[in-house]
């Protein structure tokens, strides 16, 4: 069983919901989540908050945080996984922020860095993830490494 149809079976035998919010992924875990049949049981939706401006508004993250310490970092992918959750009024949620490259990578967070984060309720787990320099191979990984996170905070 492939991860998009491992995670639909669990959200819809525990009658849970989920949603997503994706920067550097744009949409990709949506569409991995969409291609499931029935996926509507427990797919709230996606946003895809690919600016500051969307990650504050839409998803709550702390201007402060995004100063701070910049879209692609901990305190605010934590932000958006929990701003998810508030929105879209589900039960689950993943996010994503980084640098999928080919450019705009710096010195602290070159091309391939990822934050990514998984929620459920009030749990919340992140992580950041170091992957390669080819841009639609960062977004498969960082999409599929989401949806791994999140299956195993329900196995928590």
């Amino acid at each position: 069983m492939i991860i998009n149809e491992r995670i639909g079976e669990i959200l819809r035998s525990r009658n849970l919901t989920m949603g997503t919010a994706e920067s550097c992924t744009g949409g990709y875990i949506a569409h991995l989540i969409t291609l499931v049949p029935g996926c509507s049981d427990y797919f709230k939706g996606g946003i895809v908050s690919y600016s500051n401006d969307v990650k504050h508004r839409l998803l709550g993250v702390h201007e402060e945080n995004l100063i701070q310490y910049g879209a692609v970092s901990q305190p605010v992918v934590e932000e958006m996984a929990k701003g998810t959750i508030t929105a879209m009024n589900c039960n689950c949620a993943v996010a994503t922020s980084g640098v999928a490259g080919p450019g705009g990578g710096t010195k602290d967070k070159p091309v391939g860095t990822v934050w990514i984060a998984a929620a459920v309720n009030d749990r919340v787990v992140s992580r950041c993830c170091h992957f390669g320099n080819d841009r639609s191979e960062n977004i498969c990984l960082a999409s599929e490494t989401a949806l791994q996170m999140l299956i195993d905070l329900l196995a928590e």
